[in-house]
């Protein structure tokens, strides 16, 4: 393997990674919500259960990218391809690592509203969509990039 091959696959392992993360900790913060408000109103679980979800796409993401980017790695690609793959893989870690920690932070503020009595599900539910937005635009930059490789 050389080293222009190696650069692309640190790319891909850290896009996986932090994407991942993201989710992860998007996930935590809505669960951590969760488990608050139904000491409160244990009957509105399936609203939190549907707003703890949500940080869980942009782990897919990550996920979904490496099957994008994988077919362009090959044995004899140029350093400027690899820099390709390479920038772009960071760039949707790093977005979608953000992005589910801030998803999550909005979706639990939604569910501490809802456990307080508010009827709050569908207004999170689209503020939850604007840090989501950007998740998709990293990745659909990714699938951009990928076309001039």
């Amino acid at each position: 393997m050389n080293s222009t091959v190696l650069l692309a696959y640190i790319g891909i392992g850290v896009m996986i990674a932090l994407s991942g993360l993201g989710s992860v900790y998007g996930l935590t913060i809505c669960g951590n919500a969760a488990i608050g408000g139904l000491r409160k109103r244990p009957e509105a679980l399936g609203t939190f259960l549907l707003l703890s979800a949500m940080p869980s796409t942009q782990g897919i993401y990550g996920f979904v990218c490496y099957f994008i980017i994988r077919s362009h790695v090959v044995d004899d690609m140029t350093a400027l391809q690899a820099a390709a793959v390479f920038g772009s893989c960071i760039a949707v870690g790093i977005v979608c690592l953000l992005s589910g920690v801030r998803q999550g932070q909005v979706c639990a503020n939604g569910i501490a509203a809802t456990a307080s009595g508010n009827n709050v599900t569908a207004g999170t539910m689209v503020m939850a969509a604007f840090p989501e937005f950007y998740a998709i635009l990293s990745a659909l930059s990714l699938i951009l990039i990928s076309g001039t490789l």
